[in-house]
């Protein structure tokens, strides 16, 4: 599935290939730290369907508890994040979810990390909901 993708301020556009059975929400405290959120969505393309199409990225190198390293790529002006990659010859970028115009037809597949969930991220059926502020 081609996707098209772009920052909150419209400074950085990109498109991709993406294969929607590989979205997946991650829950370790890392993305939950790096979105301001509960969980990250992210889906897989590989390296070689990835065109950056309009801006500069700035980079940011996340070492893992396992020592390993992941450049975290997003907006120098809005810092709306775009996606991850390994440090050295990125064969695949994990891109944002929520940044993608394809956003609806991307529901999660799977989740990681659930030992690190926030409980009351696995239910919002019972929130009130208002549809605009």
């Amino acid at each position: 599935m081609k996707v098209q993708g772009r920052c909150h301020c419209g400074q950085v556009r990109y498109e991709a290939e993406v294969d929607p059975d590989r979205v997946q929400m991650c829950h370790c405290t890392d993305c939950q730290m790096l979105t301001g959120s509960a969980y990250r969505v992210s889906v897989r393309a590989p390296a070689e369907s990835f065109r950056l199409l309009q801006g500069t990225l700035k980079t940011y190198i996340k070492t893992a508890d396992s020592g390993a390293k992941r450049a975290h790529s997003f907006c120098p002006e809005c810092g709306t994040p775009v996606h991850a990659c390994a440090v050295e010859n990125p064969q695949a970028y994990s891109l944002r979810v929520g940044c993608l115009a394809q956003r609806v037809q991307l529901p999660p597949k799977k989740q990681m990390w659930c030992r690190s969930s926030l409980s009351w991220s696995e239910s919002l059926a019972g929130i009130p909901k208002i549809d605009h502020q």
